[in-house]
């Protein structure tokens, strides 16, 4: 280890930034935000810099460097284009024996900037000694990606309740197992969902049940929108909680691809269904929820597209909460937004379709449905798991006002590598379907805006040809 990687206290304290550029600006942002007071040696500002002077943030002295500008700094950063001029305040820091960072020049700093994750007040420092500080821009990246915005606020709830914990439990093994369970369950879910104060009052419970050895293990349930198919279209709030989730339930429209991001060693159960013919009954489902969650553990129902969109998961909500187990919900691309996108076809256009509507043609009710309406011009129907009904859905929209020649459009494994584009009309959709041997999973998109779908097919067939061409 070349440095020793450390955290300065610079609040109310004085640092010296010669420069007065961008570069220097983004040095002293990072300065005020550490609390320091700072004295900025430039004979001309940033346009940003110059902001904070005229505001008071920032001593300016608008001069070229001389070493007694370091008087009452504890420590410095040269931020110029010239190099003499960095290496004069480098020498200048050393003979002071005040630590000097010299941007982009780790032989002639005496103090090297890291790469932040800022969560505070957990703060992550990322340093490659001066080597590659892209690399270590890189990997902040992904932290960043991992990381929940509000773990800040778990440390501060953790801060704020350090000391009752080492009063309730004086064993240090008991007080790390607290812990441990605080941060991977319900109250570290609860802080990253926004309930606070919902926190709060767990950790209260859960520490008098731990002071006084009633404490059981509290199970939860995720209910986790898969998204269309594509695991880069999860959300990173879904990541998160595929990693810690001790048993997942997932549904036949999950991806493989998706199924790659759950924790290696939790327990997977496949609860799909399969049109006209359930292998799992919804009744299941809830049984298994709760047999898993009363066993302490954490269960991530992964439903493919979004959990209340089509997809049970209002049922489920309230059957977890009947129960008193905690639940937290996060959204995911439902399959009309993953297959538009994806096929380049905007669901709604300004004088061509101002509304969307999003409907499914099987199940229960289908043909208590508002044909006339779903009928009717100047919008877009998007019908979900149709494409078994697909011939009984266009003789409803045609029976009920819709023309023939209007435009539709199904997306078969949309965001896919599998994903095919099949353009139409209603008078030979059907058959372009037959044709093509479409199956499930699969969108009919009905309305002016499909007329875009020939365009998405000819581009994808080009390309796929071109790349025939090339292999």
């Amino acid at each position: 280890m070349d440095y020793l990687p450390v955290f300065l206290n610079l609040r109310d304290q004085l640092a010296l930034v010669v420069g007065g550029g961008a570069v220097a600006t983004r040095k002293v942002e990072l300065l005020l935000k550490a609390h320091a007071r700072v004295r900025v040696v430039a004979p001309r500002l940033h346009a940003e810099l110059s902001l904070y002077r005229d505001a008071g943030r920032i001593e300016h002295l608008a001069c070229a460097f001389e070493p007694r500008q370091f008087d009452g700094a504890i420590f410095a950063i040269a931020a110029t284009d010239r190099s003499d001029v960095n290496q004069a305040v480098a020498a200048a820091g050393a003979a002071r024996g005040i630590f000097v960072n010299v941007v982009d020049d780790a032989a002639a700093s005496s103090a090297v900037m890291p790469a932040i994750v800022d969560r505070s007040p957990l703060v992550i420092a990322i340093g490659s000694c001066g080597q590659s500080p892209a690399l270590a821009r890189r990997v902040r990246a992904q932290l960043e990606a991992m990381l929940p915005e509000r773990l800040g606020d778990l440390a501060r709830l953790a801060g704020a309740a350090r000391a009752r914990v080492q009063r309730a439990l004086p064993d240090i093994g008991l007080r790390r197992r607290f812990w441990d369970r605080l941060f991977a369950g319900s109250i570290a879910s609860k802080v990253f969902a926004g309930g606070a104060r919902e926190a709060a009052a767990l950790l209260d419970a859960e520490l008098r049940a731990a002071s006084d050895g009633t404490q059981r293990p509290r199970g939860e349930v995720y209910l986790i929108g898969a998204g269309p198919g594509d695991p880069d279209l999860l959300t990173l709030r879904a990541l998160q909680l595929l990693q810690q989730s001790d048993v997942v339930l997932y549904d036949r429209l999950v991806s493989p691809a998706v199924l790659e991001r759950v924790r290696r060693d939790a327990e997977r159960i496949f609860v799909g269904k399969q049109p006209g013919r359930h292998r799992v009954t919804q009744e299941r489902i809830h049984s298994l929820l709760l047999e898993y969650a009363g066993r302490g553990l954490r269960v991530a129902r992964l439903k493919g597209g979004d959990p209340f969109i089509f997809g049970r998961g209002g049922e489920e909500l309230d059957l977890v909460r009947r129960a008193g187990v905690p639940v937290i919900v996060v959204p995911g691309i439902t399959a009309a937004l993953g297959a538009a996108a994806s096929a380049a076809l905007p669901l709604t256009q300004r004088g061509v379709a101002p509304s969307v509507t999003f409907v499914t043609a099987t199940g229960e009710g289908a043909e208590g449905l508002d044909w006339r309406s779903l009928a009717a011009p100047l919008q877009t129907v998007v019908f979900y798991m149709g494409v078994a009904q697909l011939p009984r859905i266009v003789e409803l929209l045609r029976a009920h006002g819709a023309p023939a020649e209007r435009p539709a459009a199904i997306v078969e494994q949309a965001t896919l590598p599998g994903q095919r584009v099949i353009a139409g009309c209603l008078r030979d959709i059907n058959a372009q379907a037959q044709r093509a041997q479409v199956v499930a999973p699969a969108l009919l998109i009905v309305g002016e805006v499909a007329r875009r779908a020939a365009q998405s097919a000819d581009l994808v067939q080009a390309l796929d040809l071109r790349g025939a061409a090339n292999a």
